[in-house]
């Protein structure tokens, strides 16, 4: 079954959806053809952040420290249940414009599930600052992507039209406004990390059905605003 996911790699509920979508896909028995959509939460975000990720939520939204630190740790809470270690003392915000570039030169290769699966691993686990250079080459390596190839990409704009279009398609067309956005066999779509009992519904609907998209209740996001806010919802 094909889906298209719009995320970005500095989103902890799009990492949350990822793992959830795949769990119930195995336990649904479907085999999923996954194509990845960039949508960065956060254009101007510099290369790297000069203060901590919760220092930079908490002016940025006008919360205190305190608050935005028990969201964080709710989110870590949430992503522990999922087999996620998000270690978001440590984890350092920056622009995702490259990263989403060398994901799409990794999806011309049929490798884009193991990029983004490498740059999600990068931030949440490893707190590495996701907008270095240094660091994308290091995923770019991990995933057997060949160094010349992501130098020639980096050293140019190669594939940032595949990035704007992603972001066209999402704002225009989608009217997404939050991120992990699903749409399932192009015409069932999906928002939020949800459940992992809401995915297989969805699974089983598109397999089932040929009517035109619909949609389902939203859930956790991250915002266009970057803001990632725990719902309600008790983690599966």
């Amino acid at each position: 079954m094909r889906v298209d996911i719009w995320s970005d790699v500095v989103c902890p509920f799009c990492y949350i959806g990822k793992k959830r979508l795949e769990a119930a896909a195995e336990q649904a028995g479907v085999e999923l053809e996954v194509h990845w959509h960039s949508f960065e939460l956060d254009p101007d975000a510099p290369t790297r952040q000069e203060i901590s990720n919760s220092e930079r939520l908490a002016q940025k939204y006008g919360r205190t420290l305190a608050e935005v630190e028990d969201m964080q740790r709710n989110i870590a809470t949430m992503a522990a249940a999922e087999g996620i270690e998000f270690n978001w003392e440590n984890a350092n915000s920056g622009n995702t414009f490259n990263a989403h570039r060398i994901i799409h030169l990794a999806q011309s290769k049929g490798l884009g599930s193991e990029a983004k699966e490498a740059f999600f691993y990068s931030y949440m686990t490893q707190g590495l600052p996701i907008g270095e250079r240094e660091t994308i080459e290091d995923v770019a390596a991990r995933i057997g992507l060949n160094p010349v190839e992501v130098d020639d990409v980096l050293n140019s704009d190669e594939y940032a039209d595949f990035v704007k279009f992603d972001q066209e398609v999402a704002r225009d067309q989608l009217q997404v406004t939050g991120v992990p956005f699903f749409v399932f066999d192009q015409r069932v779509a999906l928002a939020g990390a949800q459940p992992r009992e809401v995915f297989l519904q969805v699974l089983e609907k598109a397999m089932e059905t040929a009517h035109d998209t619909d949609t389902a209740p939203d859930a956790n996001q991250c915002d266009v605003n970057g803001q990632c806010d725990p719902a309600s919802e008790q983690p599966k």
